[in-house]
């Protein structure tokens, strides 16, 4: 049964992105799964994608799965984007997944979603291909109750 409800949310989550990508906005839109759903402080999540227009302003969220078993009120992220070995872009954010009652600030009942921005209206400095990397900054080693990390960017609205 837990093989098929994985199966099941990667299928969603496909077919999320497939609806998305529909929309002549997005530049590219991908979810990583979080192993065991713990997030290693060591383990950052990359992101490649072609950027072929660097004329426009682009919005970058960061898209958060977590469960009910995510223990803070908070999350620091750690953001970078590389143009080939040149660092673009590196920022430490703080985000609020739930409010001083304890809930949750996302979509969802068990599963929360959440769309955080990264950057808006941002200028890539040059055409190319583009690593982004997204780490935590939270005090824990293991950081529990996040399960997916998706990066979204679309050309600004």
């Amino acid at each position: 049964m837990y093989k098929s409800a994985k199966s099941i949310t990667s299928s969603l989550v496909i077919v999320l992105c497939l609806f998305l990508s529909c929309n002549n906005n997005i530049v590219f839109c991908e979810f990583q799964s979080v192993p065991k759903k713990i997030w290693d402080k060591q383990s950052g999540f990359y992101f490649h994608f072609n950027l072929n227009d660097a004329s426009i302003p682009y919005d970058i969220t960061l898209q958060l799965r977590n469960n009910i078993y995510y223990p803070y009120q908070n999350l620091w992220i750690l953001f970078e984007a590389h143009l080939s070995s040149e660092i673009a872009v590196k920022d430490t954010i703080e985000y609020i997944v739930a409010d001083e009652f304890g809930r949750w600030t996302g979509n969802g009942i068990t599963l929360f979603q959440n769309q955080f921005p990264l950057r808006s209206g941002y200028h890539f400095p040059d055409t190319g291909k583009y690593t982004v990397c997204i780490s935590h900054g939270m005090l824990d080693d293991q950081l529990k109750g996040i399960e997916n990390i998706g990066l979204l960017i679309e050309k600004a609205r």
